[in-house]
């Protein structure tokens, strides 16, 4: 289990602009439930261009967390490389471990979480990845996303010895252990700092437990978010009654609606860093299943263009990348 002690907490300034970064997946075309190492094809990234467009235009510099399929293959690096030469996107690392060598671990659903491998393997598929990346795209990364939030306790130490600084991994009030996964069940939205010298930024993902609850949600949403209460329906029926609702920010599964909603509500609870995210594959139909058909990529590119309308305008919000962020963090830390 991660848990953060507050003394640990990044608090910005309450009269600060709301910080809005962009996260992306960048990662190998597959079929989600499924973890196949010969599923490498990463045809999908030169469709970022689709999304890409959009930042620009706001001046967002994406981060794309790459994976090793992404990170080896010309079609992969190509188009990515050409973007961050031109100053349009910056490169972290992504760790699919099903797909990711040295190749020593039974693929299973417990092994594509890299927490669950030997520590010695968990840091040399780390190494592997991180080697690779410095070598195709002519940067060390710094900025670490673990595949499908395997996020364990020998994480920090692995991340912290080749040079990370910041960790996007964790998935704020989520138990994963049902799926066979960590438990970051008591994990919140606030940035801390962790590691063996407490020098890692962590990022959770941006989510947002939305409802009359206020700051009792995360204790509730772990009950009830339990194998009794979802057998009992429990988190949709608090959803419907304006109890509590878990928002993640993304244009995959959650409308412009609920998106405005949580960034208003995480905004009032004091939260100044957020964090769009969402998967590569998502710029093509049919390879998650956020987006089926033509119709659902344009809606997925209209709620990119109308949140950043909406995060900038209303908001009054700033543009950053997560390396901005870790900047304003250790100023406030001294």
């Amino acid at each position: 289990m991660i848990a953060p002690s507050p003394r640990d907490f990044v608090s910005f300034p309450l009269n600060d602009p709301p910080l809005l970064m962009v996260l992306v997946d960048a990662e190998e075309e597959f079929l989600w439930g499924t973890y196949s190492p010969a599923a490498t094809s990463v045809q999908t990234i030169r469709h970022q261009v689709h999304a890409q467009r959009i930042f620009e235009r706001y001046a967002i510099r994406p981060t794309y967390a790459v994976d090793y399929p992404v990170a080896t293959q010309p079609d992969g690096i190509g188009p990515l490389l050409e973007l961050m030469q031109d100053g349009k996107c910056e490169i972290g690392t992504q760790l699919h471990a099903w797909v990711n060598p040295p190749f020593e671990e039974t693929v299973s659903v417990a092994n594509t979480f890299p927490c669950n491998l030997p520590r010695p393997l968990e840091f040399a598929k780390l190494e592997r990845l991180t080697a690779v990346i410095e070598k195709n795209f002519g940067t060390r990364p710094t900025l670490y996303r673990a595949g499908r939030f395997g996020y364990g306790p020998n994480s920090a130490e692995a991340l912290v010895r080749l040079g990370y600084r910041i960790d996007c991994s964790l998935m704020p009030w989520m138990d994963l252990r049902p799926r066979l996964g960590p438990d970051h069940s008591r994990v919140g939205v606030t940035p801390f700092w962790s590691g063996p010298d407490r020098n890692l930024l962590e990022l959770p993902a941006t989510v947002g437990m939305v409802g009359l609850l206020g700051g009792c949600a995360g204790p509730v949403h772990r009950i009830v978010g339990a194998n009794l209460g979802k057998t009992l329906r429990l988190p949709g029926l608090l959803a419907r009654l304006g109890i509590q609702d878990r928002i993640p920010l993304t244009p995959e599964g959650t409308s412009l609606e609920e998106a405005r909603k949580v960034t208003r509500w995480l905004y009032g609870q004091g939260l100044r860093a957020f964090t769009i995210t969402y998967h590569s594959p998502s710029l093509v139909p049919g390879h998650t299943p956020y987006v089926r058909n033509q119709r659902d990529l344009d809606n997925f590119l209209f709620w990119l263009e109308s949140y950043l309308d909406f995060f900038f305008g209303e908001m009054g919000g700033q543009a950053a990348t997560p390396g901005q962020v870790l900047a304003r963090a250790q100023a406030q830390k001294g």
